[in-house]
């Protein structure tokens, strides 16, 4: 149970000290703040507490192990189940953030950063994943407390079949564990897949795999020495006979378990190479299921005492069935099955001793629920009204109409945003006859939504419906999108629904501006990187011969603007940049912000380029509010290196990393690439996503 006075950990993963700074003035009250330079400290540290962490606020851009790097070894290792990540940056290129988030991290923060909006992120990431902890918990109880029945039923079956056969009572346990131990095995391999779900319903029909026996009489049975073989075909009958009872059970038919006891009852005693019983099945034509516990029979048989033979030991056993001694198993099988011998033991043993250790941890588990019940109630309706608001707020930012509609009580529940675009309450008694809602849409509109839904089925429960809706006087086209609610009965009975309506044309604008935001840096108002390589390349393909120029430039002194007059003034400088920039390209030309202090220049051009260089270059040297502004400038042209969008672009960055380094132009601030440059470094590359972070005024 967590004290009331517990402090989360909070780990802060940022190369620039002044971002850690602003995160932990505005946490540090009420959190324990940890704080890493780079990728490389921050894995250090999550080594180190593990699990103490309750979140990691990341940045992407940082030296020797960028953000990615760190959620790629977190989802490696596991940690990212454990421990929340929420991603803080200035980049907002959509490939970034499509990529954060199939890596695993939960939310996203920009800079600068909002005190407000960063404390309830972190606080509504972390309260989730406590949410979701206590969950599992619970889950895991429950798991824990059918797993205990499940082993109990188990050992009485157990005790009924063996007793009759005079064997341990342990036989048909072993058989489970070495089941569950060969089916793990295989999963490993790669060539099968079981779920833990289908692990457990295999492992626990094992049990069965003997049934039939039954049946069989009892001299046979336990007969001390060698069949003669007319007691052989009596006793190979206990696997039609074990089939046959489960066949036969009123009960129970189509269930996974009694489906695959019938499997395992009938040809565990098959072999790969059709020389078994009942059916002689070869290779293949046995199940998976039944060939596993046929292995996991065998071994167990020779290692026990039986009335006609003493044990083998583990080591004999394993080479007897490896040589072929006891019939031919699939050589898949026969590999796992060599994998595991030095496991095999220690499962059999931790199985025979956990009953106890089961117990005491069963008895701790009831004390600890038993005194949490009051703060876990509490608790409980605390996370209940936390997603309440949650979904509000999301719904408010959606521009959706959403609704939930229930059968009894007959009502609709609007969301606020829905409310206030209808004008309606946000919860209505008797929709179906509310004159407000019938004059929104005629009554065919509505019994066909509600035919639509009742239509469905709990296994594809969902709908579209367009429909016309007079919304504010006005009538338009909506798209309704919903999900009807089926009781868990037989039959199942039609509860309700929920769902959104979105008007189309306000969605298609929506959309529209969507795109317009993710192909745009929003610091300058110019496109991204990502857009401009998709334009530039689109350009290319469509007009291969023509006569194109890349220019790449960056400014001089930024980084004494940033040191000089804070990171605003370098914000400001680059926005005015970008404003001499759009106003001296022509209309068909592209610019965009790489990164940083970064720019791309993408123009077409007929006689000669340099002339337009010149002036673009001459427009941008200029000052502001007193600071002056100069450019290095690398250029390219598809002439020397061919209409090619990344070849234009290391050439551009190769002539002006010349510059840089003092090789070419002495005095010169913009120079054209040729082949001489052809061996130099590059100081960026088009091809190292995530290398260039459009960080605003930190320069980076």
């Amino acid at each position: 149970m967590t004290p009331q006075n517990y402090r989360h950990k909070i780990l802060i993963a940022d190369d620039s000290e002044m971002n850690r700074a602003i995160l932990s003035d505005m946490l540090g009250e009420e959190y324990i703040i940890l704080e890493a330079a780079n990728g490389v400290e921050a894995l250090q540290i999550i080594q180190e507490q593990g699990s103490d962490i309750s979140l990691l606020l990341l940045d992407i851009v940082m030296p020797e192990l960028d953000g990615f790097g760190v959620l790629m070894e977190m989802r490696k290792n596991h940690w990212i189940d454990e421990i929340p990540v929420i991603i803080i940056s200035a980049e907002s290129a959509a490939t970034q953030v499509e990529r954060a988030y199939e890596l695993g991290v939960s939310d996203f923060i920009t800079r600068p950063f909002d005190a407000l909006i960063v404390h309830k992120r972190v606080v509504n990431t972390i309260l989730l994943y406590a949410k979701q902890k206590r969950l599992v918990e619970l889950v895991a109880a429950q798991v824990y407390e059918t797993q205990i029945q499940s082993n109990m039923m188990i050992d009485i079956l157990s005790h009924i079949v063996e007793f009759r056969n005079g064997e341990t009572g342990l036989h048909i346990r072993h058989v489970h564990v070495l089941t569950e131990l060969l089916l793990e095995k295989l999963n490993q391999k790669g060539d099968f897949f079981f779920t833990q779900q289908e692990i457990s319903i295999i492992s626990t029909a094992s049990a069965l795999h003997d049934v039939g026996k039954i049946a069989i009489p009892e001299e046979i049975l336990n007969k001390p020495g060698k069949l003669t073989d007319e007691e052989f075909a009596v006793m190979k009958t206990h696997t039609t006979i074990g089939a046959e009872m489960l066949r036969n059970l009123p009960i129970y038919q189509d269930k996974p378990l009694v489906k695959t006891a019938y499997e395992i009852c009938r040809w565990h005693h098959e072999r790969w190479d059709g020389r078994g019983y009942p059916d002689g099945l070869k290779g293949d034509e046995i199940p998976i299921t039944a060939q596993i516990v046929a292995l996991a029979d065998v071994y167990d048989a020779l290692t026990s005492k039986r009335v006609y033979k003493g044990p083998f030991s583990h080591e004999q056993a394993i080479q007897m069935i490896l040589n072929g001694e006891c019939g031919v198993f699939s050589p898949l099988l026969m590999e796992c099955f060599s994998e595991l011998s030095d496991d095999i033991l220690q499962a059999f043993s931790a199985d025979s001793m956990g009953e106890d250790s089961h117990q005491r941890l069963l008895e701790v588990t009831e004390e600890m629920l038993h005194h949490e019940n009051f703060s876990v109630s509490r608790r409980t309706l605390q996370l209940v009204e936390h997603e309440r608001i949650r979904r509000d707020f999301f719904a408010s930012l959606t521009e959706e109409i959403q609704f939930e509609f229930t059968l009894n009580p007959p009502q609709v529940t609007l969301s606020p945003f829905g409310a206030q675009k209808l004008g309606f309450p946000e919860v209505m008694k008797d929709p179906l006859r509310d004159p407000a809602i019938l004059a929104m849409s005629d009554g065919e509109t509505v019994n066909a939504l509600s035919g639509l839904l009742r239509s469905t089925s709990p296994g594809q429960p969902t709908v579209t419906f367009d429909c016309k809706l007079k919304v504010g006087g006005e009538e338009r086209w909506y798209q309704i999108v919903a999900r009807a609610n089926w009781s868990a009965d037989e039959p199942p009975r039609y509860l309700g629904a929920i769902g959104k309506a979105t008007d189309v044309h306000e969605n298609r604008l929506r959309m529209a501006n969507l795109e317009r935001m993710a192909s745009t840096d929003q610091l300058t108002g110019l496109l991204n990187h990502a857009s401009a390589r998709k334009q530039i390349t689109t350009r290319l393909e469509e007009r291969p011969h023509g006569r194109y120029a890349m220019a790449i430039f960056d400014l001089d002194l930024f980084k004494q603007a940033n040191d000089t007059y804070g990171h605003l003034f370098g914000d400001q400088v680059l926005a005015h940049v970008a404003t001499q920039l759009r106003n001296t390209i022509r209309g068909g030309d592209i610019v965009a912000r790489v990164g940083g202090d970064e720019f791309l220049i993408f123009l077409e051009y007929k006689d000669a380029v340099e002339p337009a260089i010149r002036r673009i270059y001459n427009a941008l040297c200029d000052t502001y509010d007193g600071f002056p502004i100069t450019v290095s400038m690398g250029v390219a042209e598809t002439g020397t290196v061919g209409p090619n969008y990344d070849e234009l672009f290391r050439a551009a960055d190769k002539a002006l990393y010349s510059i840089k380094k003092g090789q070419r132009g002495k005095g010169a601030k913009y120079v054209f690439y040729d082949d001489s440059m052809s061996q130099m470094a590059s100081a960026i590359s088009p091809l190292d996503e995530g290398s260039q972070d459009e960080k605003g005024g930190s320069g980076k």
